[in-house]
């Protein structure tokens, strides 16, 4: 699925990237500021997450209670090596069954399960984005 949008548009793009999922799993990718982070908070707030969502840079987890289940928002842009993340218990999440928003990806790739969705996320030129959503599962 490809989908370009704007802000003003954010809440449209989050459903068409819920009605095309596949998986709990979702990779985000996108270079610093793409607006991976403000894309998965709408996809929070569509699950029933109404309060503050932010990036959990330094943290790599946030854990958020939507209506129905758990989610598990990730930032591992600040890891070197995979092992940082099995020390944190990556594993263990991945197999929760809950919701996982993976920002930067491609740091733990290895660990990644082979059922997930893919987002990639380019800014254009006109400053809307397009998402590239690819599903493996």
């Amino acid at each position: 699925m490809n989908y370009t949008y704007s802000i003003s548009s954010l809440p449209q793009a989050a459903d068409a990237v819920l009605a095309t999922l596949t998986s709990k799993t979702i990779l985000f990718y996108g270079e610093m500021g793409s607006g991976k982070t403000t894309l998965i908070k709408e996809i929070v707030k569509k699950l029933g997450y109404n309060a503050l969502v932010s990036s959990p840079t330094f943290s790599l987890v946030n854990e958020y209670q939507g209506e129905k289940e758990k989610m598990y928002h990730f930032d591992f842009y600040r890891i070197e090596k995979e092992e940082e993340a099995l020390d944190m218990g990556i594993e263990e999440y991945l197999n929760s069954d809950y919701w996982n928003f993976i920002e930067w990806p491609e740091n733990i790739l290895n660990l990644v399960p082979a059922e997930k969705n893919e987002i990639f996320i380019t800014i254009n030129n006109n400053g809307t984005r397009t998402l590239n959503l690819n599903a493996n599962g």
